[in-house]
């Protein structure tokens, strides 16, 4: 059964400078809740390049900001190599500011950055703030380690802007698996508004058409995200298969949509030698690619991870450890548990160590099978929690029950 709310809106921000993960986390929730709510509407805000690559469902659409590239040593450029930053981020700035006048969301949900981009999504925050939105800030179980989030949260007094714009904040993980704030001086009002959700639960898109890539006999898929900084891993993977004559298992290697077209091709040519390696550029269908895997080798960003736990996929982590170290923490902390294998880059980079996991990974028990609670139930609580603040409203109307 799905419940009707009348003409209920909720907007969301990704900021999208790197990678794939802010979009599909926005997307995942989004999916959800129209899922769960006949009459609401969701519009997400995003600067991702290939936003429009995804199928959407009905009542879920996006808005394409000018896109900002994060380059690896932590600073941005616009995307329009002739653009400044400063013209794009204005462009940005205006346009969230505008959607937000225009959409008159009743929930304002931003992914990760509390004032978004450079700050660009502040001024919209006070503007809905003042006219009773429900502004909510969502956090990764990880955000990053405490002495660099810190570094970058103290100089536009970040933490005491949650507490002053926020009304939630919610964090995409389990209470004892990471608390994302641990080792900051956090505000006891900001403390107040923390709820641990549970991690997103993934399942396989029925939109659109299936996978074209799905192997037809057993395979372990590698996965870098988004890509752009995955070449290390997918060239590890390579030279392992390169070392060992006797690693025969099929292999399924998804680059990345932002991988950059140097590596992309060498590492295209060094894997068409290997038989077992199959390599495709990108699939909307991850969830797909995942759920038919027989192990998964991955950075561990939030979704893989998600996807892993969600599929109960076997599965070895090679995080990345810099810039940030979010996915070295959540790798340590799924190692501990027992959920997951880890390598380290520089353990990773010895063919033969990397050659071994490899062989060993197929047959590795489940995350299941670990002690470990998984509290994947981080959807079903936001769709609860969506559904009391609209109830709250008296803009739910009891009666009108559709079924589905």
């Amino acid at each position: 059964m799905k419940r009707r709310l009348e003409d209920a809106r909720i907007l969301m921000y990704s900021h999208d400078t790197f990678g794939l993960g802010h979009l599909r986390r926005r997307r995942t929730i989004a999916h959800a809740l129209v899922e769960d709510y006949r009459g609401l509407n969701v519009l997400i805000i995003s600067g991702a390049t290939i936003a429009g690559a995804f199928d959407y469902r009905a009542r879920v659409d996006f808005v394409k900001v000018p896109s900002v590239i994060k380059l690896r040593d932590g600073e941005y450029t616009s995307m329009a190599s002739h653009v400044a930053l400063q013209e794009t981020l204005k462009m940005r700035q205006s346009i969230i500011r505008h959607t937000a006048e225009t959409f008159q969301p009743d929930v304002f949900i931003v992914d990760k950055e509390p004032l978004g981009l450079k700050g660009e999504v502040e001024e919209t925050l006070t503007y809905l703030k003042a006219r009773g939105t429900t502004l909510v800030l969502g956090m990764r179980d990880v955000m990053d380690a405490p002495h660099l989030l810190e570094a970058e949260w103290k100089k536009n007094n970040v933490l005491q802007k949650i507490d002053q714009f926020y009304d939630r904040v919610w964090v995409y993980g389990p209470p004892d698996f990471h608390d994302p704030l641990v080792g900051l001086d956090v505000p006891s009002g900001v403390r107040r508004k923390m709820e641990f959700v549970g991690f997103l639960q993934r399942s396989v898109s029925t939109l659109g058409t299936k996978s074209e890539h799905v192997p037809d006999e057993d395979y372990i898929l590698v996965t870098t995200g988004g890509g752009g900084d995955g070449a290390d891993l997918v060239s590890d993977v390579i030279a392992a298969f390169e070392e060992d004559s006797s690693l025969t298992q099929k292999t399924l290697i998804v680059l990345g949509p932002y991988m950059p077209a140097k590596e992309r091709s060498q590492l295209l040519e060094r894997a068409s030698k290997i038989d077992c390696l199959q390599v495709i550029e990108f699939d909307n269908k991850m969830e797909e690619l995942i759920a038919g895997a027989k192990a998964v080798v991955a950075m561990g960003g939030y979704n893989t991870y998600c996807e892993i736990l969600s599929f109960d996929k076997p599965a070895l982590i090679i995080p990345r450890t810099r810039p940030r170290e979010e996915q070295l923490i959540r790798a340590q902390r799924a190692s501990e548990l027992g959920l997951v294998d880890m390598l380290l880059p520089e353990e990773s980079a010895d063919p033969k160590q990397l050659a071994a996991a490899l062989k060993r990974l197929p047959n590795r028990a489940p995350p299941s099978a670990s002690n470990s609670n998984m509290r994947l139930e981080g959807l079903v609580h936001i769709s609860h929690t969506i559904g009391e603040w609209f109830d709250d409203r008296e803009r739910y109307t009891p009666l009108s029950i559709v079924a589905e």
